[in-house]
């Protein structure tokens, strides 16, 4: 009996044994095995001390988006660097020296072209290659624009139909119509090769005795010219290329034209908000990628400075009331409300920069054009300009030109018969 029970307890501590050496084993092979998801997840909150994982600085670190407009911005010159704060118009229907200048000593951001330089649909398109190809050698690709706005504001040649203006789509108050009206503004300029318009105008025409604006306006109405305003935009932004909403702070009350002299403004900041700027914080809200600043002399706001060249007007309402973080540009600087000022314009361009500004655009006068170059290179070398000022306002530009994928590729030119016909089914929509 003894013995019977010594085996039983003697073939129990073997089954013991052998159950522990099985799991002791598949424990072991676990063990082995990759570690689940969470399990390496720990590993990367390990201290940099630890040799398993890497520390979660440098994993952070390098899975970090790169921006590809500050690597730019990081390899250009001085000169560089100040040739993107400006936009210049040329002479002629062909690039000649004073063009070719701009190009390889300025390194100048873009060009803005007008009717003379476009007089026919192959000229222009052959105009407008020859200066990407002029460019190849300058590290940032160029601005080509134009004021584009449909009626009585247009720099295309003699073989489109003519757009309707913006106050005859205004008068069908119907957003898809004005949605295509800028669609076919942007289909027409990309068709060039040319990436960015100024338009639409948000102008509320309050003033019908206003010698400028008129019907470039989409209606007289800040509610109507949101609505429309914004869906020309949207438009033109669907097309690959930027627009540039205009006149900030709203030209829509002058009873001065700024092309030959500075108009005022006096309307109360209560006012302001509910007319003059409610486009423009509506177009804010929605998307804007640029905003022209008008050569206005705003009371209520700055009773000395035009609002081109304003730090009250750009920084003070534009930027920190109305949250603008996007990219300024300036109206054309040769326009008289300028010339009549008691500064030069390369005084009058450094000032706005100052302020504010981005992109000093200046349409005519190779010599202006210069001036205004060299005086921004020199307040910059002299410091007034300080780097990071002068890197403030630059990388917005080079991350707006990535935004859109501007290049300096050739184009083939646009269909002119097909855009023709879009157009006039445009205008019978409207009519």
């Amino acid at each position: 009996m003894k013995r019977y029970i010594f085996v039983s307890v003697l073939c129990c501590l073997l089954i013991v044994g052998m159950i522990g050496c099985s799991a002791s084993s598949k424990t072991g092979q676990g063990e082995a095995q990759k570690p689940p998801a969470t399990e390496k997840s720990d590993h990367s909150n390990r201290s940099s001390g630890e040799t398993e994982g890497k520390p979660q600085g440098n994993e952070s670190e390098q899975n970090k988006p790169s921006d590809p407009a500050l690597a730019k911005l990081d390899k250009l010159s001085l000169e560089e660097k100040v040739g993107q704060l400006v936009i210049v118009g040329m002479e002629g229907t062909t690039i000649d020296n004073a063009t070719s200048k701009m190009l390889d000593t300025y390194h100048v951001g873009g060009f803005v072209f007008f009717k003379d330089n476009m007089e026919s649909v192959d000229q222009s398109v052959q105009l407008f290659n020859s200066l990407k190809k002029a460019n190849q050698d300058n590290p940032i690709p160029l601005w080509m624009s134009i004021d584009e706005e449909g009626g009585r504001v247009t720099r295309l040649p003699e073989a489109f139909v003519k757009l309707p203006s913006s106050g005859q789509v205004g008068k069908s108050n119907d957003s898809g119509l004005a949605q295509e009206f800028g669609s076919q503004i942007g289909q027409r300029a990309a068709g060039f090769g040319l990436n960015m318009v100024y338009s639409p105008v948000l102008d509320v025409n309050s003033n019908p005795d206003n010698p400028v604006i008129g019907d470039r306006s989409f209606g007289s109405s800040a509610d109507q010219v949101s609505k429309l305003g914004i869906a020309a935009m949207k438009g033109i932004q669907e097309t690959g290329v930027v627009p540039v909403v205009k006149h900030f702070p709203g030209h829509g009350d002058t009873s001065v034209d700024s092309h030959f002299g500075l108009p005022v403004v006096n309307h109360s900041m209560e006012r302001l908000n509910e007319v003059e700027l409610a486009p423009f914080k509506k177009a804010i809200d929605e998307g804007t990628d640029v905003v022209m600043v008008s050569h206005l002399l705003m009371s209520k706001i700055d009773p000395d400075t035009p609002a081109s060249y304003s730090k009250p007007v750009i920084t003070g309402l534009l930027r920190e009331q109305l949250g603008f973080e996007r990219v300024v540009i300036t109206d054309d600087m040769t326009m008289g409300a300028v010339e009549t000022g008691q500064i030069g314009i390369g005084e009058a361009a450094v000032r706005s920069v100052l302020a504010g500004t981005n992109i000093v655009l200046v349409g005519h006068d190779y010599e202006r054009e210069e001036e205004v170059i060299q005086s921004l290179i020199q307040a910059v070398k002299s410091k007034r300009i300080s780097e990071e000022v002068l890197n403030e306002r630059v990388l917005p530009i080079l991350r707006l030109k990535e935004k859109y994928n501007i290049t300096d590729q050739p184009v083939t030119g646009p269909d002119v018969e097909k855009l023709n016909d879009e157009a006039k089914q445009l205008i019978g929509q409207i009519s």
